[in-house]
């Protein structure tokens, strides 16, 4: 065998060994074989207005799952995005109604999900209970408040200009699908470059060391839970103009959808590790999952039963994940 083809070898294994070790490794070949069994028996998956829906909705939890990354990779739990959701969609409708503008309805809108993530940080930081707890709590009351303020009622007709922010297109890519890639593209510069971004990590690796190191950790836990809900907010905003009304029925569910598509992308429920890219492939995934199964006329009963295995099978195999990588290091020490 000849040098070059030698060498074009061992370049393909060291390819292919730096591709497998990359934490989005598993979500994107288990995608593109998901991608590859669903053609196979309904090729009607890969037609160009069926993959414009996949995106379009991709858009809409890509949005909080970026939000909901941070949190969990500094070890904490956000369950009250879909009401956050809910609320902010109605907000934003409520202020449209009263005749505002429409920028003053989408920044209300946002308010309100800031508002929601600087009382959830509060509680968390400052009286130390868990999150689970703080943001299961907020889940209900927010949930509660969107109740109180429609009466079940969805809130209609929105202006056509708020509408007209959801249907824009650039170059036939809708624009929550713009926004929730900018949003992402940022997020991982943060995370990767930023003082912030490494305080995120340090936080979910080990608190008390980040916090002898010299990392304001109550902060940058209290900052992370606000940009969640302001996130999920934003998300709850483009739905209402999506819908054309403000629906107290939005959101139920999609915490479930949001932190499944976070974990599947490889961030670790344990805290300290994974990737704005990994998140990001997590939610198309998701949103492939539920529209696949939905052509394949399964019944939503049947899906959301699959939605939660996988669940459980992606936290098993983060587990399985971080005890090799925890062995690995032995090793290497020994």
């Amino acid at each position: 065998m000849s040098d070059s083809k030698k060498n074009s070898k061992q370049h393909l294994r060291s390819k292919f060994g730096w591709f497998m070790r990359r934490q989005e490794s598993s979500i994107i070949i288990a995608s593109v074989l998901y991608i590859i069994f669903v053609t196979c028996i309904n090729p009607g998956f890969l037609s160009p207005d069926n993959i414009f829906n996949v995106l379009r909705s991709t858009g809409f939890t890509l949005i909080t799952v970026i939000g909901m990354a941070l949190v969990l990779i500094t070890g904490g739990l956000d369950l009250s995005v879909g009401s956050v959701l809910a609320l902010g969609g109605v907000i934003t409708g409520m202020v449209c109604q009263a005749g505002l503008p429409v920028g003053a309805a989408i920044l209300a809108g946002l308010l309100i999900g800031c508002l929601i993530g600087c009382i959830n940080g509060f509680i968390i930081v400052k009286a130390g209970i868990p999150p689970l707890i703080v943001t299961l709590g907020m889940q209900y009351a927010a949930r509660g408040l969107v109740s109180v303020l429609t009466q079940g009622v969805p809130i209609y007709p929105l202006p056509q200009s708020l509408m007209n922010i959801e249907q824009t297109r650039i170059f036939h890519i809708p624009m929550v699908v713009i926004v929730a890639l900018l949003i992402a593209f940022i997020g991982h510069i943060i995370l990767s470059k930023a003082p912030f971004g490494r305080a995120v990590f340090a936080l979910g690796g080990n608190e008390e060391a980040a916090r002898i190191s010299g990392i304001n950790t109550r902060q940058t836990k209290f900052l992370v839970y606000v940009v969640t809900s302001t996130l999920a907010a934003l998300a709850g905003v483009f739905m209402a103009a999506r819908l054309g009304s403000a629906e107290a029925a939005a959101g139920n569910g999609y915490e479930l959808t949001v932190i499944c598509g976070a974990i599947i992308g490889g961030i670790s429920t344990f805290g300290g590790m994974g990737s704005i890219i990994g998140a990001t492939i997590g939610a198309l995934f998701m949103e492939i999952l539920t529209n696949s199964l939905t052509l394949m006329r399964v019944s939503v009963y049947w899906q959301n039963l699959v939605v939660g295995v996988i669940l459980v099978l992606a936290v098993l195999l983060d587990q399985y994940k971080r005890q090799m990588i925890l062995r690995n290091s032995i090793k290497s020490k020994a």
